[in-house]
Parts: C-alpha cells; sequence; structure tokens
C-alpha cells in the first residue's frame, strides 16, 4: 500500500467543496443508472485512488450515500409490490450481525491506521475483482446455475441465503461493495424462478439496512466525510436518474464488457496499490 493512498483524511489538494466530487458523483451515477452495478464498485476505488482519500473514509462515506439512495429505490419498488420481504429478512439474519462483528474489527485495528488501510484495499481489490467477473460472465454463470444448482438451491434456500447475507455483510462493511452485482447474481442462482426484476428490487431493499448500520459503524469511528457525502449526493442523485432515462437506449452487449473491464482495471491497480 503506497504512504500516500493510507494518508489519514483526504488529500490537501482537494477541499470538501471541490466541484470534481459532484462531477465524479454525476458520472457514476449516470453509469449505476445505465447498468445497475452499485456505486461502491465505481466510487469507492475512485476516491481511493484519485482523490486519495483514506480507504476507510471512502468506504464509511459511500456507504452512507448508498444507504440514502437506496432507501429512495426501495420505496419505490415497494410502491410497485416488487420486493420479497421474506428474502430481505433472511439475508439480513445473516448480513446485519456480520457487519457488526466485521466493524468491531475494524475498530480493534483502528479505522484510520495503516494496517486498517491495507486490509480495507485488499478486500476491496478482491471485491472488485469478483464483480468485474460477475459482471462480464453473468449470462454463462446463471445458464450454468440454471443447470447444475438450481434443482439443490430450492431445497432449502433460506439456510443459503443467510450465509449469503453473512458474506454480504463483511463485504459491504469493509469495501462497500458486493449490495449489487455480485448480490443480485447470487439471488438470481439461489431464486430462479423469480423474475430478475424482482430480484433487483429485493437486493435494493436489503442495501438499505445493511449499508445504513455498516454507514453508521463508520461515522461512529470517525471514517466518515459529511462534506464529501453531500458533494457525491449533489452529483450522483441527478445521474442515476439521467443514467436511468438513458438505459432503455443503451446496448447491454456494450456497456456489460466495457464495465467489467473498467471495474476488473481498478482492481488490479487495488492490488498493485
Amino acid at each position: 500500500m503506497a504512504p500516500e493512498a493510507a494518508r489519514i483524511g483526504r488529500s490537501r489538494i482537494f477541499s470538501s467543496s471541490n466541484p470534481l466530487y459532484a462531477v465524479t458523483g454525476l458520472l457514476v451515477g449516470i453509469l449505476v443508472g445505465l447498468t445497475g452495478v452499485g456505486g461502491g464498485s465505481l466510487m469507492t476505488p475512485l476516491l481511493v485512488l484519485l482523490f486519495r482519500f483514506h480507504p476507510a473514509t471512502a468506504v464509511g462515506t459511500d456507504l452512507l450515500c448508498a444507504s440514502l439512495t437506496k432507501t429512495v429505490g426501495s420505496a419505490v419498488h415497494h410502491k410497485q409490490r416488487m420486493i420479497e420481504w421474506r428474502i430481505v429478512a433472511s439475508l439480513a439474519l445473516g448480513s446485519v450481525p456480520a457487519a457488526v462483528v466485521s466493524l468491531l474489527a475494524l475498530s480493534h485495528l483502528g479505522p484510520m491506521s495503516l494496517k486498517a488501510a491495507s486490509v480495507i484495499s485488499l478486500f476491496l481489490a478482491a471485491a472488485l475483482l469478483l464483480t468485474a467477473v460477475s459482471v462480464f460472465f453473468r449470462p454463462m454463470i446463471l445458464d450454468w446455475a440454471d443447470r447444475r444448482l438450481s434443482a439443490s438451491s430450492e431445497r432449502n434456500p433460506r439456510i443459503r441465503t443467510i450465509v449469503l447475507g453473512m458474506a454480504l455483510g463483511v463485504m459491504v462493511s469493509l469495501t462497500s461493495v458486493g449490495a449489487g452485482a455480485l448480490g443480485t447474481t447470487a439471488l438470481l442462482i439461489l431464486y430462479p424462478r423469480l423474475p430478475t426484476a424482482r430480484i433487483v428490487a429485493t437486493d435494493i431493499a436489503h442495501a438499505v439496512p445493511l449499508t445504513l448500520i455498516a454507514g453508521f459503524g463508520h461515522w461512529l469511528m470517525g471514517s466518515v466525510d459529511l462534506g464529501l457525502m453531500v458533494a457525491l449526493l449533489t452529483g450522483s442523485v441527478p445521474g442515476v436518474v439521467i443514467g436511468s432515462l438513458m438505459s432503455a437506449r443503451s446496448s447491454d452487449r456494450v456497456l456489460r464488457p466495457v464495465l467489467a473491464v473498467t471495474v476488473l482495471a481498478v482492481s488490479l491497480r487495488m492490488f498493485a496499490a
């Protein structure tokens, strides 16, 4: 881990009112609206690699941003009756305790320490690598799972869902990545009979308590920059709207591999940092 990447707090080059934060939020929001991939896969590594925030600050700030934006999305999906709340409950049964344990472990390390920066960066790089694989190979993964796993998965889905929640709780708390592409892909494997739209809505609803608890935990540890959060939301909220409106005219065949390669490149850069 390069010393400058692990510096406590934000780089002196950028102030919390820097318009680049809002512009970054706008661009990431557009990509999220276009692809549906969680903002943590894009925003968190940008804050670490480009703006030189401490990894804990990048993760904590992004988590609180995500809790607000996903609350809005969850409310919309709930109004449309698209959420499978029994699945949300099973996921939360695993993810919430796992998130609390992960935050306690991070607190023991010292969230703004060099050791914590190294651990978070390693987990972030691994989560981004998994996300890139999930995005690029999703059709093949789902096809394989449909032929090999669907029957056994449906026999006892609740236990598997709780275990999935535990994995997401650890990953999201330490990296802010996982509640989007990874969570959706895993749920599509576990519940192949459910329409994709309901899976996506359910994943978003589960992300609300998870990101809120994890983000609040980071805030208690002092690893959240509220000024940065406001700046990012200023750009990301309209960005998501714009991206969502553009998504109907975009080609998934083009966007998916481009996004996967981008996330893969960022992952390799995080491993090298």
